[in-house]
């Protein structure tokens, strides 16, 4: 591999990476060559998404990328590669904090749907409606009644925003039992993710079986033809950032597509 100052400096996105490399002596060959492949395809469809978000402003089309997923599987992070480079004028995350008194009083989806993409926009759900379909029940959040209600109406919602245009993605990331408990182990060592540690997270391998349930459930019920889960393993983040970029970019039609972006069939599932 044919390397130099001038290509590593391109590829910025990663500062650790260069940090890293001038202290040669504690960075292996191997280690150094996984690192400028994963930042090297990052790269790239990066500059994918930016012509697509040009697509997206200049034919005034609607984008919304739904990211649910275990408890620290990575939507966090899968989301910040996704933006890095695009304009934060038209693209926005939406987390939404717990309802209000007011919101409990209303249908369930309204909140959500008042935060839908605008034209020329697009928009991450980090975390959306689909709140209860796994965590709300998992917690008793919601009463049985509700869970199911929302489970009858939740495909005709996105049916009808997808009939009046609404590019819709849905991906789920998922994560095995052991890597879990270690990255929540991680969360409690490190005080700069110590913020990333909720009651909620404190509590997700003591009902892993729990949220197996209902993500089953979640997937056999809201996963259709016009509106497709897609499941992606994130043992590996770096391979399953890629994975969801290389989706999304496959999914919209935008001009200028540099090639094919085939999944890697070893962390990826499209349940239908």
């Amino acid at each position: 591999m044919e390397l130099s100052i001038k290509k590593l400096k391109k590829l910025d996105s990663n500062k650790k990476l260069l940090n890293d490399l001038f202290e040669a002596k504690i960075l292996s060959e191997k280690k150094f060559k996984e690192e400028y492949e994963y930042e090297t395809n990052l790269l790239d469809l990066q500059h994918e998404l930016v012509k697509l978000q040009t697509w997206v402003e200049k034919n005034n089309k609607r984008v919304l990328i739904i990211l649910e997923g275990r408890d620290t599987a990575g939507k966090g992070g899968t989301i910040k590669r996704f933006i890095e480079y695009l304009d934060p004028k038209m693209v926005k995350v939406v987390a939404l904090p717990a309802p209000t008194k007011k919101e409990q009083g209303q249908w369930y989806f309204q909140r959500y749907l008042n935060n839908l993409p605008e034209a020329g926009q697009i928009k991450f759900f980090d975390r959306s409606w689909y709140n209860r379909a796994v965590v709300e029940p998992v917690f008793g959040f919601c009463t049985d009644e509700q869970h199911e209600l929302f489970l009858s109406q939740v495909n005709n919602v996105e049916k009808m925003l997808i009939d009046d245009g609404v590019i819709m993605i849905k991906l789920f990331l998922t994560i095995s039992q052991e890597e879990q408990a270690d990255r929540l182990e991680s969360r409690r060592e490190d005080p700069l993710k110590a913020w990333k540690l909720g009651k909620l997270d404190e509590q997700a391998q003591e009902k892993w079986d729990d949220y197996t349930h209902y993500i089953e459930k979640l997937f056999k019920t809201t996963s259709t033809t016009f509106s497709p889960w897609i499941e992606v393993n994130t043992d590996s983040k770096k391979k399953a950032r890629l994975e969801c970029i290389k989706y999304v970019l496959s999914k919209v039609p935008y001009e200028g597509k540099s090639g094919k972006f085939d999944s890697n069939q070893d962390i990826f599932k499209i349940y239908t």
